[in-house]
């Protein structure tokens, strides 16, 4: 049996929904899709690159207490309502993952809220425990 996990990050839509920012499972972390709200504020930007970097920073910070780093990222989806958004984030998202290389997928879709330019998921692999 696995060590399962939930993180918070005190979203209040984690509790409207019924969900957790993260789960870690055993080596495994899964990283909800992630929108560029700054969750301390409940506010966001409208700029698409500056969600970008909230959104990264939110991910960041459950990585972070899951133990990972961007660095243990292995899988990344982006999604965005429009296309055209996606290029302009290329230099932000470059900077997270331009070492790592994860595998990755760009879908074009609807989000839960029209001001959500981008959403941000991923799936890291813890590293094995110092001993």
């Amino acid at each position: 049996m696995t060590n399962r996990r939930a993180i918070l990050s005190g979203s209040v839509f984690e509790e409207r929904i019924g969900y957790a920012r993260a789960v870690v499972d055993g080596d495994w972390v899964h990283v909800s899709g992630t929108t560029g709200y700054d969750y301390a504020t409940m506010t966001i930007s409208d700029d698409v690159v500056e969600q970008a970097e909230q959104c990264l920073r939110n991910i960041g910070a459950a990585l972070e207490e899951a133990g990972c780093t961007f660095a243990d990222v292995v899988r990344v989806r982006y999604l965005l309502p429009e296309r055209e958004d996606f290029e302009p984030c290329w230099p932000v998202l470059r900077a997270c993952f331009g070492e790592v290389r994860p595998a990755a997928t760009m879908m074009v879709c609807g989000l839960a809220d029209p001001r959500m330019r981008i959403e941000i998921e991923v799936y890291a692999r813890r590293p094995p425990a110092a001993g």
